[in-house]
């Protein structure tokens, strides 16, 4: 399925892009499934902050420069997983046990992270596993920093507020089959 971002109305980019997300799930095999997310930002990777590629480990606070998220949880149920992907090849994974309460870090089988340089456009792609327990909701947003220092925030939706928020229950937009 693909799917666009909307930046948050109070932190636009300095000049307008597209920011697409293709998700393709697969079907499961045992107790997990695979999940592959492409983000695709339309304006040349050279205009934003993107770390050096670094041995993949994970790292606390990726949010605060260019990054991509996933959020996944049960229908019906306030637990969630956050999934941060950050283009060095740095990431993090949560669990939380509700709306931005009791994080631990989860216990998940490190993603695997690419990103492609196509000049004009680029594109980051994270493939996760995912427990095969049927129906998921899911969230997806970005911080992308530019090089003179504005970042602008984009999800799937956003709740009505002055600041971005992606742990809102609204930002669950997407779902997996």
């Amino acid at each position: 399925m693909q799917l666009n971002l909307a930046h948050h109305p109070a932190t636009p980019p300095t000049e307008p892009f597209k920011l697409w997300v293709n998700v393709e799930h697969s079907a499961a095999f045992g107790v997990t499934a695979t999940t592959n997310i492409w983000f695709g930002i339309g304006a040349p990777a050279g205009r934003f902050l993107i770390a050096e590629p670094v041995e993949p480990k994970r790292v606390d606070d990726l949010w605060k420069t260019t990054c991509f998220e996933a959020f996944l949880r049960v229908p019906g149920v306030q637990s969630y997983r956050e999934w941060n992907f950050a283009p060095s090849g740095e990431w993090a994974a949560y669990d939380f046990a509700g709306y931005r309460e009791g994080r631990t870090d989860a216990d998940v089988t490190a993603p695997y992270l690419r990103l492609e340089d196509n000049f004009t456009w680029w594109a980051f792609g994270a493939t996760i596993t995912v427990e095969a327990r049927g129906a998921w909701e899911l969230g997806l947003s970005a911080v992308l920093e530019e090089t003179d220092g504005t970042k602008s925030y984009w999800a799937l939706a956003h709740p009505e507020g002055d600041k971005p928020d992606f742990h809102d229950p609204a930002c669950f937009a997407a779902h997996l089959p």
